[in-house]
């Protein structure tokens, strides 16, 4: 039994296996829960759901088996780490991160089984189990890559975070100098440094919906000033990213050329 569980262990636990890419287990879990995830997106839309309500019926009743039987084997299996033995280990592993969105995933999937209404938020929750996909991958051969991403954002926090308040900054002094110059012409859509927040975000993020626009001149001369601002505040974090992520992989290089592990060090 203790042979069998440490296999199951091996299988289940993306980091303790020593094969290539992922193991078969989890290669079979990755599948179902993409599977479940298209579901989910299928059973969205209405047209679809009224068409063939009892293939989804089947489909999701089989998911949440198939997931609540995985899930319970695996909560049995991490009892090979010391970490996680006995009750108290099992009760320690069902609150991680992982295991609650499993848990609120599958119960999802219950609640629909079982009472037919999924609604909005039965399938965001059920979508929450996509964010299972990257702990399963990472043991596979983008989890270095995975590893390297994060890495660039835990070496450029402090920068990432100073450009995302200079947005912030340039966002609220946008919708201020728009407000005073729309606000009375255009109350609806610039009558509150709040309305025209959407404005500015719109503009500074280049979506540029158009719904909203300035009409007076000083509006539009304004309007042109934070539209060039808003290519300087996209490019700073993006030019933040590009060079962490060039360094991380410059130090994976030299740590391969001089035979260091560095996916484990990352």
């Amino acid at each position: 039994m203790n042979s069998l569980r440490a296999r199951i262990y091996h299988q289940m636990n993306p980091m303790d296996w020593e094969g290539p890419g992922m193991s078969p287990v989890n290669s079979t879990v990755l599948t179902l829960v993409i599977a479940s995830v298209v579901i989910a997106v299928l059973q969205s839309e209405p047209v679809i759901d009224s068409s063939v309500p009892t293939l989804f019926f089947l489909l999701n009743g089989t998911f949440a088996a198939i997931f609540t039987i995985e899930y319970g084997v695996r909560i049995w299996a991490m009892g090979v780490d010391p970490r996680y033995r006995g009750l108290s280990g099992a009760i320690r592993y069902s609150r991680s991160v992982v295991s609650l969105l499993d848990i609120v995933a599958t119960l999802a999937l219950w609640i629909d089984v079982l009472f037919g209404v999924p609604g909005m938020y039965g399938v965001m929750l059920r979508l929450a189990r996509a964010l299972r996909i990257l702990s399963l991958m990472q043991n596979s051969r983008m989890g270095t890559a995975i590893r390297l991403l994060r890495r660039a954002v835990r070496d450029r926090t402090m920068e990432l975070s100073l450009s995302f308040l200079l947005a912030f900054v340039v966002l609220i002094v946008a919708a201020t100098f728009l407000f005073l110059a729309e606000g009375d012409v255009q109350p609806e859509a610039f009558g509150s440094i709040l309305r025209a927040m959407w404005w500015a975000m719109a503009t500074l993020t280049t979506v540029g919906y158009g719904d909203v626009y300035p009409v007076t001149i000083l509006g539009k001369f304004l309007a042109g000033l934070v539209a060039m601002t808003s290519i300087a505040i996209i490019a700073m974090p993006t030019g933040i990213m590009a060079a962490a992520f060039s360094d991380a992989f410059q130090e994976l290089k030299r740590d391969h050329a001089v035979g260091g592990n560095a996916a484990t060090e990352i």
